[in-house]
């Protein structure tokens, strides 16, 4: 920053409140440990897969490898903002540095769904076109993608359910997603490999069948990390658990207005609760401070909480 008529340029200042959360520093570590399995099992995967598609010439082991490899891309974009997110505040960002997430996200969904177009439209072209029957070992390949997916899902519904986080959470449904695009190449390879050449747009259509997975899955992180970004409330349940948190602290009568929204993997609220209209000014400023104590305390998930005091039964 220069001031007018000075040419020195001064280095801002942070004064007011830092906002950090050190509660959170393990959730973040689960949430990347939980992003770095997933980054090298999809990257091991889409290689098995692309590989093997090339060598078959199977068109929907070469759409399944496309779809590991938009995860790989969206692991490691989640990799690097978990490691953006947890730098301090600044005098430009008194608020942190947690939305990194949110706009890595949105761009490795729209490269997804480039990706995954230019699949659709590859396969759409090879659909009337014949091409030789993938071999057997297609099939081992194809089943096991379905295995260990599947396994991803379960590892990261638990890691989810640990921390509390949302991205892990979306990741592991992602997981789930992949599982039965899997599944459906390997219904398209063996009806393939056991109905013969009279079957071989099989291949095709299940290779349409994971493009349409794949759109949805990037769509939906699209709008997701979007909706982050434009400020929505966080979820219902969420909200009310808060809410009725908030109303056990002693002095709390009421809760006016309640606004959570997410920023990476924490929250930021604000609250406005109601207290006994007569009390002094010290005793609401305590109370207001009990509360945000109760709610940083029991849910790590919370980066901070912005309260305001209002009098109980008055407009």
């Amino acid at each position: 920053m220069t001031l007018i008529g000075d040419s020195q340029e001064l280095t801002p200042k942070f004064n007011g409140r830092i906002i950090s959360n050190e509660a959170a520093k393990p959730v973040y570590q689960d949430v990347s440990r939980a992003a770095l399995l997933g980054l090298v099992v999809n990257l091991f995967l889409g290689a098995v897969k692309l590989i093997g598609g090339i060598i078959s010439g199977s068109f929907a082991l070469i759409s399944d490898a496309v779809n590991s490899l938009g995860d790989v891309l969206t692991s490691a974009a989640l990799l690097m903002a978990l490691r953006f997110a947890q730098k301090p505040p600044d005098a430009n960002h008194p608020y942190g540095h947690t939305r990194a997430e949110a706009i890595a996200a949105i761009n490795v969904a729209l490269l997804v769904i480039v990706s995954a177009l230019w699949v659709a439209i590859e396969a759409i072209s090879r659909l009337p076109a014949l091409h030789d029957i993938p071999a057997a070992w297609t099939l081992w390949i194809a089943g096991g993608n379905v295995l260990i997916k599947e396994s991803l899902y379960h590892f990261k519904i638990r890691v989810a359910k640990r921390t509390g986080s949302k991205a892990i959470l979306a990741h592991a449904w992602d997981h789930r997603a992949d599982a039965f695009s899997a599944l459906a190449a390997l219904a398209g390879l063996s009806i393939v490999r056991f109905g013969g050449t009279s079957f071989i747009w099989a291949d095709e259509l299940a290779s349409l069948v994971i493009v349409g997975a794949i759109l949805f899955s990037a769509t939906k992180l699209f709008r997701e990390a979007a909706s982050e970004l434009m400020d929505a409330q966080a979820a219902p349940e969420f909200v009310e658990l808060i809410r009725q948190d908030a109303l056990l602290v002693p002095g709390v009568l009421g809760i006016e207005t309640l606004w959570i929204r997410k920023s990476g993997i924490e929250y930021l609220a604000d609250i406005h609760l109601e207290v006994d209209p007569n009390i002094s000014v010290i005793d609401g400023h305590a109370i207001s401070h009990a509360l945000r104590d109760s709610l940083l305390h029991k849910h790590a998930c919370l980066r901070d909480v912005l309260v305001h005091i209002e009098p109980f039964g008055e407009c």
